[in-house]
């Protein structure tokens, strides 16, 4: 049974990376079928000792940490609600997941006409508000100080949704005793929810977090639709960089090197996540 879904990974995954990370130790030409030549580490040196690739693994340590705090606040919160509506919460519940629905990409450009400098949405409402002076003095996407939380903004309205539902299935499977005997005892609600409620909900926060770390790590349809890694590189994640190195600068050796540092460094984050937020073994999993 398994055999077919083992098939298709190895031919479209397995295969694909294995030649990336093949390529990774070569230097060619992509165009006219260059001829490639082993340069053993050599890539490996040179994207380590980019200051090029130093800035992007920074900005998209920034961005990660950006988007996965402000989902994983917003969607706590917003699962707390729905768990304490209980079934009173099914439209909004379904009103809440309709981002969901959104294609990257769409949200991007959506976003990008909403904090767009001149006409933006956003800076004509803070202007009539009378929070800023003139319509365009926030720059959203042309202020390299602010671009990169700017970018986020459209991720962390795509995903909270995510967050919070993952969240709030995990909520639905603690028991109601717990609970109620804490209260029994005294317990106030913060208490309730830093000792008992969030430790009970680790393995479910582990698996939301690494979910959307990784996915968040790998942005790249978000933020070219909206400031193709500009302006001055502030928005240039890895993602970019990778694309860029293997599609601007014709470098695919380089690029795959790039990568391939790039999907360690995920890995490694995405065991010490478990270790540290799930405890596997440990009596609060």
């Amino acid at each position: 049974m398994m055999l077919p879904a083992a098939a298709f990974l190895a031919v479209f995954v397995a295969w694909p990376l294995a030649q990336f990370v093949g390529n990774s130790f070569f230097r060619y030409q992509p165009i006219g079928n260059g001829p490639h030549t082993f340069v053993g580490l050599a890539n490996y040196v040179e994207a380590l000792t980019s200051p090029a690739f130093a800035n992007s693994a920074w900005r998209t340590v920034a961005y990660t940490i950006i988007v996965v705090f402000f989902e994983f606040a917003l969607g706590l919160i917003v699962a707390l609600l729905f768990s304490a509506l209980g079934n009173k919460s099914r439209v909004f519940r379904t009103i809440f997941l309709y981002p969901l629905m959104i294609a990257p990409i769409v949200a991007g450009l959506l976003w990008r006409f909403l904090l767009i400098d001149n006409s933006g949405i956003v800076n004509q409402l803070l202007f009539e508000a009378h929070l800023t002076s003139v319509p365009d003095q926030i720059q959203w996407l042309s202020d390299p100080n602010i671009a990169l939380l700017s970018v986020a903004l459209p991720d962390i309205w795509l995903t909270t949704s995510f967050i919070s539902l993952v969240l709030f299935a995990g909520l639905q499977n603690i028991p109601g005793d717990i609970i109620e005997a804490a209260r029994i005892d005294g317990a106030r609600y913060p208490t309730l929810l830093l000792r008992i409620v969030i430790p009970l909900l680790r393995p479910v926060i582990a698996v939301a977090l690494i979910v959307r770390g990784v996915d968040a790590a790998r942005a790249f349809d978000v933020i070219v639709v909206q400031t193709n890694g500009g302006p001055q590189n502030s928005t240039e994640t890895m993602s970019l960089l990778v694309y860029n190195t293997q599609i601007s600068d014709g470098n695919p050796g380089l690029a795959s090197a790039m990568g391939t540092i790039y999907l360690v460094a995920m890995m490694i984050v995405a065991v010490i996540a478990v270790l540290a937020i799930w405890r596997p073994g440990s009596d609060n999993a």
